[in-house]
C-alpha cells in the first residue's frame, strides 16, 4: 500500500517548512489517505539538516545519521478522515554544512499500486 519512493537533496540553506503527510482529500481516492510515513537517511550531514517535530511534547529533533530510519503514523485511529495527527506534523531544518540525501515513502490505507497499475487516480 504504498508509492514510489521520493529522493530527497538538501543543499546548504535548504529546508522544508512544517507540514503534516496525511492529505485529507485523498481519504476519498482509491488509494486512500496517508497514514504512515516511512523516512530514511542516506547521508551523514556535517551540520543541521534535522527532521523537526516542534507539536510533539517536548518538540524533538532527528539528527540525519546515514542508515538511520523512522517511521511515524499520520492518525490517531482507523477513522483518518476524521483523525489526523496534528502532533506529527514535522520539518527539514535548514543544512547548515554538508548535503543531505534522505528518502520517503508513504503507506496508504489501501492499495495503491492497483489503482497507479490502472490508472485510477481519484
Amino acid at each position: 500500500n504504498f508509492n514510489e519512493v521520493q529522493v530527497l537533496r538538501y543543499l546548504e540553506g535548504e529546508f522544508y517548512r512544517e507540514h503534516g503527510d496525511y492529505i485529507i482529500r485523498d481519504t476519498n481516492k482509491r488509494s486512500g489517505g496517508r497514514i504512515l510515513t516511512f523516512f530514511m537517511y542516506f547521508s551523514d550531514v556535517e551540520e543541521g539538516g534535522e527532521t523537526g517535530f516542534p507539536r510533539l511534547d517536548p518538540p524533538i529533533k532527528i539528527t540525519p545519521k546515514k542508515g538511520r530510519a523512522l517511521l511515524w503514523s499520520n492518525v490517531l485511529d482507523d477513522n483518518p478522515a476524521q483523525n489526523e495527527d496534528i502532533r506529527i506534523y514535522h520539518q527539514a531544518l535548514p543544512v547548515k554544512a554538508g548535503i543531505k540525501h534522505a528518502a520517503n515513502v508513504w503507506i496508504h490505507m489501501r492499495d495503491v499500486q492497483r489503482s497507479f497499475a490502472r490508472r485510477c487516480f481519484s
